[in-house]
């Protein structure tokens, strides 16, 4: 086998992995998750392989009456949300730091992302090893 078909193979794996992890997440915040309205407090400037970008900062009151803050974990071109537009939320709450935007994108959008991903790398996995 050649060293792309373990690579692209190795890589699908490693998505697959990460889209199974994030489907978890997603399965117990929609059977356990607690609902609240959250607020955009800032727009963090960051920067990546891809130039710089700007990540949300959403703020919430947990049930304990703590103040907690996260970005959300889908990023990118229409994913941004206003500073100051308030937003639904769902967290666990034994976990407030697993929270997500209550919105498909944010929620559902990470899954089907990485899920896709894994199937585009796992395929051309099996491709160059079967043309390989």
């Amino acid at each position: 086998m050649s060293f792309g078909a373990v690579l692209c193979t190795v890589a699908g794996l490693g998505l697959l992995v990460a889209a199974v992890h994030e489907g978890s997440v997603v399965h117990r915040l929609r059977r356990h998750g607690v609902h609240t309205w959250g607020l955009v407090v800032d727009n963090v400037r960051t920067t990546d392989r891809n130039g710089p970008k700007w990540v949300p900062v959403v703020a919430f009151t947990d049930r304990l009456g703590h103040r907690v803050e996260f970005s959300p974990r889908a990023q990118g071109a229409g994913l941004g949300l206003a500073t100051g537009r308030q937003v639904e939320v769902v967290y666990l709450a034994r976990n407030p730091q697993i929270a997500r935007v209550r919105m498909w994108r944010h929620v559902v959008g990470p899954v089907v992302f990485l899920t896709f991903g894994a199937a585009v790398f796992l395929g051309f996995g099996v491709l160059i090893a079967m043309t390989g």
